[in-house]
């Protein structure tokens, strides 16, 4: 074979064996995810997406998101704020005038409390919540868990030990709301269609009375003295003051016209010079004086804000805002939205809780 031969074969290979070859991947840089502060997180419950949403307050970054269960909804700390729980539900969405023979059957299987280990940051555990969970508060010591019960018509109270209902104790139509009264000896149940309170003691498993507040109830907040407690009258347009050791109404607060302004979560500021209430349709946020129980102004929050929640200090109110799948931050100095964080679908509830 000729010099020029060789030259021309001895191309060839090395063209071939280059096409064969491949560059070694560029290397990327490891993406870490963003670092976490110190400071205290929200988490919101997505009635629709089944999860949990946990952001950090400090940047506002999404940390996790958490599948629950069908419809989470309330949501609270245990008293050592090691333990979130938060009631999920089987029963299929259904708003006010709803025909409820045209929807699916509830999942009963579905039905219970969830554990959320803060630490882990993960659901370790359910128990039982009686049927339709839909809010709930808990005893003093963190022994008990006391549960509306929407579409039963009743209050479980469930040991969390064991994880069973110890009793269930009947009381107006569509229970939402559930609060312990400031010395934990009582429990008050709000029902939305009957417009009622019910008393709970909770040591003699019995109903003690049942009083009339308004049109749809939903939220209830005590004064730290256990004398008065305010209440949501949803279809009233106003919030209703309760004196807790009579029992009874003393006076509706209006905050606009019914069925535009519709109060749903009342909230005390650490101090109790404030109660702070969201208004669902309404889109605001109201802040009322407890001294004078004058408004003092609103916010606009979003559409359907329903869940609020306050940091630690009190200065930054957070709501919970349904069809726009966000969290509203808003600064209580200047009573404006400063931020919204995108969460799952539906945001219901919300709670601050320090690390």
């Amino acid at each position: 074979m000729s010099t020029l031969k060789y030259l021309i074969f001895a191309a060839c290979i090395a063209v071939f064996c280059t096409g064969c070859s491949r560059p070694a991947p560029v290397q990327k840089a490891d993406q870490k995810p963003a670092e976490e502060s110190s400071a205290f997180r929200l988490y919101v419950t997505n009635e629709v997406s089944g999860d949990m949403t946990i952001i950090d307050s400090a940047t506002y970054q999404v940390i996790a998101t958490i599948p629950l269960g069908k419809r989470p909804r309330g949501i609270h700390a245990s008293p050592d704020r090691k333990t979130i729980y938060v009631a999920l539900s089987g029963s299929p969405i259904a708003g006010p005038g709803v025909d409820e023979s045209t929807l699916p059957p509830p999942d009963k299987s579905a039905d219970g409390i969830g554990v959320f280990d803060v630490a882990q940051k993960k659901l370790v555990r359910m128990i039982k919540g009686g049927s339709d969970p839909e809010n709930f508060d808990i005893s003093k010591d963190g022994t008990q868990l006391f549960i509306s019960n929407e579409d039963d018509a009743a209050v479980s109270i469930v040991d969390v030990a064991s994880g069973a209902v110890v009793k269930s104790v009947k009381v107006g139509e569509q229970p939402e709301g559930v609060k312990v009264t400031p010395d934990g000896k009582l429990v008050y149940v709000t029902s939305e269609e009957t417009g009622t309170i019910s008393v709970l003691d909770p040591a003699a498993g019995k109903i003690l009375k049942t009083f009339k507040v308004g049109h749809r109830p939903r939220s209830v907040a005590f004064l730290p003295d256990g004398s008065k407690a305010y209440v949501n009258a949803e279809n009233d347009g106003t919030v209703v003051l309760v004196d807790a050791k009579k029992q009874k109404m003393i006076e509706a607060i209006s905050l606009g016209k019914p069925g535009v302004i519709k109060p749903m979560a009342v909230l005390l500021s650490p101090d109790a010079a404030k109660l702070y209430v969201s208004t669902g349709r309404g889109h605001q946020v109201f802040t009322i004086d407890t001294a004078t129980n004058k408004v003092l102004g609103s916010v606009e929050v979003g559409p359907r804000p329903w869940g609020i929640a306050l940091s630690p200090d009190g200065k930054i109110l957070y709501s919970a805002n349904g069809p726009s799948n966000d969290i509203s931050v808003v600064d209580l100095a200047t009573n404006t939205v400063v931020k919204k964080v995108k969460v799952g679908s539906s945001p219901w509830g919300v709670i601050a809780l320090e690390r």
